[in-house]
């Protein structure tokens, strides 16, 4: 009888610890997406709280077991902040390997087009831990931004559109480090030399850049574009470039420039004030600042998109001729608004 009681016990003990196993080491997902994010707040590395996390995210099927086994691994003991990858059809051993090891998922930032430094503080602040604030107080520190060679009105030219790996809790210094490596990448000596031979700082060519970025979306015009900014620059005459109205006023729906946003009180309008904008108004492509260091010698000091609305530009070199084809694109551009104001006009709400 005794031994078939002890019997009995073994087989228990060995089934509850087959069972344990089995969850251990199978999946134990509990959600049908690819993959979900733990984040680990620095100031936050507590196992309860983790804990909370999974339950609150519902991570795991098991959320105890979980418990028992990061006990048994020390995982409490050896957690990081960071940013860890939970895969659909992870087993709970996968997931404390991950948190024991600190093996953080490492946060892509896609910088393509930004405008202001707060779209900078905003889209970091977004994506990673650091506060957008914190962002600011770093642009807006004098020292900080002399450790780099830039002030607080150049910081975005250090900035460049590519594709920059970090973890999502890296230090502020730490993502900037990277931002100017990539400075240095992009300025070889061959675009030095060629920045030179336009008269320009690196800093100047891709503030010149940034404005032709948003002058255009056709490759073939902005070499050009670019020529005849960098006529009017070297003549002392006012760029008076659009673009920088609209960021002057922090509005960059506007299709139309009209002569009352000419006065707005701002460095950055070209219309006001001789020379570059003391800064880049926004991030621009690298073919776009190549188009700048590759302009070539041209007499334009004028253009106005062509009036067929093909995105294209009519160039010309004196005034009376940049007013006739700029008359011509005005009258154009009020007969389509008026077409599209009768057009929605005529159509009657479900």
């Amino acid at each position: 009888m005794f031994r078939k009681l002890v019997t009995s016990v073994l087989i228990v003990v060995v089934l509850a610890g087959a069972f344990a196993g089995w969850q251990f080491f199978t999946a134990n997902t509990a959600f049908p997406q690819k993959s979900k994010y733990l984040y680990i707040h620095t100031g936050h590395v507590t196992w309860p709280e983790v804990l909370q996390s999974f339950r609150d995210s519902n991570l795991v099927k098991s959320p105890s077991m979980l418990d028992l086994l990061a006990n048994r691994l020390d995982v409490p003991e050896k957690l990081k902040a960071g940013r860890y990858e939970i895969k659909n059809g992870m087993s709970l051993m996968d997931i404390t390997r991950l948190l024991r090891n600190g093996t953080q998922a490492p946060v892509k930032l896609i910088i393509t087009k930004l405008r202001t430094k707060e779209n900078l503080a905003g889209f970091l602040g977004r994506k990673m831990e650091i506060d957008s604030m914190d962002v600011v107080n770093y642009y807006t520190n004098v020292d900080t931004m002399q450790q780099y060679g830039f002030d607080t009105n150049t910081v975005i030219a250090m900035i460049y559109p590519n594709t920059y790996t970090y973890f999502w809790n890296a230090p502020l210094h730490t993502i900037f480090d990277k931002f100017y490596t990539e400075y240095k990448n992009v300025w070889t000596e061959e675009r030095r030399r060629q920045a030179r031979n336009q008269g320009l700082t690196p800093v100047q060519a891709y503030t010149l850049a940034s404005i032709v970025e948003e002058e255009s979306t056709i490759k073939t015009d902005k070499d050009t574009i670019a020529s005849i900014y960098l006529n009017r620059f070297k003549k002392g005459m006012r760029l008076q470039a659009d673009p920088t109205i609209k960021f002057a006023m922090k509005d960059f729906t506007l299709r139309r420039i009209h002569t009352k946003y000419l006065s707005v009180e701002s460095p950055y309008n070209t219309y006001m004030n001789a020379g570059l904008p003391p800064g880049p108004i926004c991030t621009p492509s690298l073919a776009t600042l190549d188009a700048v260091l590759h302009s070539p010698q041209t007499n334009y000091l004028y253009f106005v998109a062509k009036s067929d609305f093909s995105g294209r530009h009519v160039f010309t070199e004196t005034f009376d001729q940049h007013v006739k084809v700029a008359n011509e694109f005005r009258t154009a551009l009020t007969i389509e608004q008026q077409k599209r104001a009768a057009k929605d006009s005529t159509v009657k709400p479900k």
